[in-house]
C-alpha cells in the first residue's frame, strides 16, 4: 500500500498551535484513526517510520508535536544528545495540557474526511505514558503503550505529581502494555505498580515484557531490537484490528452509462 503525509496541520490548543504530522495509506476510503506520541525527542526519523509503518497497514496517523508551546519553533526536533533538554520540557508543561493536545488531536482525526470515527492510539517512551493518558478519553478503543516512562512514579508534568495511576479507571478501551525487563526507567518495582494499579481498575489490558532495554522500537542505535520490533508490531495490529475495525473501502466508480 502507498503512503502519503499530508502537509503538516496546526492545530490548535489551549496552548497555542500545535503541529501535527498526518501519514494516511495512499488508497482511496476511510481508515481508523490512531494518534501517535513520540519520545521526549519528538518528531523523529525512527517515529516517522513508525507512523509510516501504521499508515501502511490501513491507519489514518496523526503524530502531534508533544512540547510544541515549549520548543523554539514548529519542526523542531530534539537531538539525541540533548536528552536533557526533552526531558526538561517533559516536566515544565502541565499534565492539563497534555490532556488537551491529545483531545486536540482526537477532534482532528474525528473530523477527517478519511477517518471512520473509530480512535486509537500508540506511545513510546514519554509517549506511552501520554498514550495511556490519551485513552481516558471516553473516544479511544485502543491503546498501545510502549514502555510507558514516569506513570510508577508520578512524575509526569510540571510539579511532578500526575494522577495517572488514580484515573485508570477511566479507561473503557483496551491496553496493551509492553516492556523491556533492562530498562532502568520502569524497573521491576515499578512495573509491578503499574501492573497492580491496572488490575485494580479492572481494565482490559494485556501485559508482555521481554528481554530488551529501552527504546528497543527505535530503529536506530544499538538497542534496538529488530525481531521484538517486528513482534510488537503485530500485537499492535491485533489489537488494532480487534478494537477498532479494518478500513472501508471507497463506493466503487461509475462510469457515464452507470455500469
Amino acid at each position: 500500500m502507498t503512503i502519503i503525509e499530508d502537509p503538516p496541520a496546526d492545530l490548535q490548543t489551549p496552548s497555542g498551535h500545535m503541529r501535527t504530522y498526518t501519514f494516511r495509506p495512499g488508497n482511496e476510503g476511510r481508515y481508523p484513526g490512531v494518534v501517535l506520541f513520540s519520545e521526549i525527542f519528538q518528531v523523529t526519523q525512527p517515529v516517522r517510520r513508525i507512523a509510516a509503518t501504521l499508515a501502511g497497514n490501513g491507519y489514518l496517523v496523526a503524530v502531534p508535536e508533544i512540547f510544541h508551546e515549549l520548543v523554539a519553533a514548529p519542526g523542531t526536533v530534539i537531538g539525541y544528545d540533548a536528552a536533557a533538554l526533552g526531558n526538561q520540557c517533559k516536566i515544565d508543561k502541565p499534565v492539563a495540557s497534555y490532556d488537551s493536545d491529545a483531545r486536540a488531536a482526537l477532534d482532528y482525526l474525528a473530523t477527517h474526511a478519511q477517518c471512520t470515527g473509530r480512535l486509537g492510539t500508540m506511545g513510546i517512551c514519554i509517549g506511552g505514558h501520554l498514550a495511556a493518558r490519551c485513552a481516558m478519553q471516553p473516544d479511544v478503543s485502543a491503546a498501545a503503550c510502549f514502555y510507558a516512562t514516569d506513570i510508577h512514579k508520578r512524575s509526569l508534568g510540571k510539579g511532578m505529581n500526575d494522577d495517572t495511576l488514580d484515573r485508570l479507571k477511566e479507561i473503557k478501551g483496551e491496553l496493551l502494555m509492553i516492556f523491556g525487563r533492562q530498562d532502568p526507567h520502569i524497573p521491576t518495582d515499578g512495573r509491578r505498580v503499574i501492573y497492580d494499579a491496572l488490575a485494580a481498575a479492572e481494565i482490559n489490558f494485556t501485559w508482555h515484557e521481554f528481554n530488551a532495554q529501552h527504546a528497543f522500537m527505535r530503529d536506530e542505535g544499538h538497542r534496538y531490537d529488530p525481531q521484538l520490533a517486528q513482534m510488537c508490531f503485530g500485537m499492535v495490529f491485533t489489537l488494532f484490528a480487534r478494537q477498532l475495525g479494518s478500513n472501508q473501502p471507497a463506493a466503487p466508480r461509475m462510469d457515464k452509462s452507470g455500469c
